[in-house]
């Protein structure tokens, strides 16, 4: 810490201008793993965030991203938290730092007392390790009371703008518990809203921005498979499609096309909606019969209470049944949602094709899974939805910083 913080300090603040409902924080940290890692946690929070190494990009980030909160990373050195704390208060910060580092760090100490003498408003400090939940606590205030509604964007606005992106969950082999794959969702990283869940900005089957989604999701998972390939290891992914896409045959033989020529590459997994795959199966068996050639294959998602529409055919264009996580949620106390995973399993059994059991929460939900007979399962319990470089990392645990 130096004296010419006492001298910033008397200057007329600045005051910035507030987020009304997405918060924005900024990572300073001088480690590159730590500022990735932490701006996921916030990401996870509902926070926009942006990372700086140093004093001079966090000088820029305040102008530009006018954060509310500064995650301030302490080194063990002091050298870094002195030089970010000199910049935020020549630039009158009016948000909110919360510093991290060790428990019983003299430095951490010493960074909360110079920050409040100074007028920086201090959160209590962070100590590691740490769980998400206690980061929680600490930022809460920053938090929008309301879920945010609806951003005022089209799809297509999203598309041109390059807003878009697939974030992934694990699939996991019922049995061995090892990852057999991954599905891609579509996320929306609004410049202002922060990541929007596609539920505020799928288009309807008649929006003709429907099929240019569907040609992003499938550029960007045959672009995601590449790098994870370069990163780890092959993934075998499924994508989701509506039906109407599929009913051009030009867009099919786009998407045979376009599937990786690698020798590595295990295949990709179409998955419809149950309700349009029950609807549109003399169609999707004919594309089922073309795309198999090029190891692709067609699955039916969120398969539920519908499921007896699937019985008594001499066969289905299906390599996987999904059953709805409604069902699988609590199916081991629940015995309405045990009975339609039964017969999910069944059915899927009777056609020789895979069961995958979507909503696996808690280890009650896995149990169940394996004691009704699901080849693969997915759900919080074993990750949420990441972005492409934090599914590339392998990071699924809950707790952060050191806690298992």
């Amino acid at each position: 810490m130096n004296d010419e913080i006492v001298e910033l300090a008397g200057r007329r603040p600045k005051t910035f201008g507030r987020r009304k409902v997405t918060p924005r924080a900024c990572v300073a940290d001088g480690k590159r793993h730590l500022r990735a890692f932490l701006a996921e946690v916030l990401e996870d929070l509902g926070f926009v965030t942006s990372e700086c190494a140093s004093a001079d990009e966090l000088q820029a980030v305040l102008t530009s991203d006018l954060p509310d909160l500064i995650l301030l990373g302490i080194a063990a050195d002091g050298i870094e938290p002195g030089q970010f704390l000199e910049t935020l208060v020549r630039e009158a910060f009016d948000g909110k730092v919360l510093a991290v580092g060790a428990r019983e760090s003299i430095i951490v100490r010493a960074v909360q007392q110079v920050g409040e003498e100074y007028g920086l408003a201090m959160l209590p400090p962070l100590t590691t390790p740490f769980a998400a939940d206690t980061l929680r606590d600490r930022v809460a205030m920053l938090l929008p009371d309301e879920p945010a509604p609806s951003p005022a964007v089209h799809v297509g606005e999203a598309l041109h703008a390059g807003w878009l992106e697939l974030w992934y969950q694990p699939k996991i082999d019922a049995r061995t518990l090892i990852r057999c794959g991954a599905e891609a969702l579509v996320r929306m990283r609004h410049p202002t809203w922060g990541v929007v869940p596609p539920a505020y900005f799928i288009p309807e089957e008649h929006d003709p921005h429907l099929r240019d989604l569907s040609e992003f999701v499938i550029e960007r998972a045959v672009q995601d498979w590449h790098y994870l390939l370069e990163q780890q290891s092959p993934v075998d992914l499924s994508i989701n499609l509506p039906a109407s896409y599929l009913k051009e045959p030009q867009a099919v033989r786009d998407l045979c096309r376009r599937v990786p020529t690698h020798p590595a590459f295990g295949g990709l997994t179409i998955e419809i909606d149950s309700e349009e795959a029950i609807r549109e199966l003399d169609l999707l068996a004919e594309v089922a019969r073309e795309v198999r050639l090029h190891n692709i294959g067609l699955s039916v998602d969120n398969l539920g209470a519908n499921w007896p529409s699937l019985m008594d055919l001499d066969k289905i264009p299906f390599i996987k049944l999904k059953a709805d996580r409604h069902f699988v949620t609590g199916s081991g106390s629940d015995r309405l949602k045990r009975t339609v995973c039964r017969h999910i399993v069944e059915l899927s059994h009777g056609y020789g094709v895979h069961a995958v059991a979507e909503g696996v929460e808690s280890r009650a939900d896995l149990v169940s899974a394996n004691e009704l007979g699901f080849d693969l399962v997915q759900g919080f319990l074993f990750g949420k939805p990441m972005p492409l470089k934090k599914f590339a990392r392998g990071s699924l645990t809950k707790t952060v910083m050191g806690q298992a």
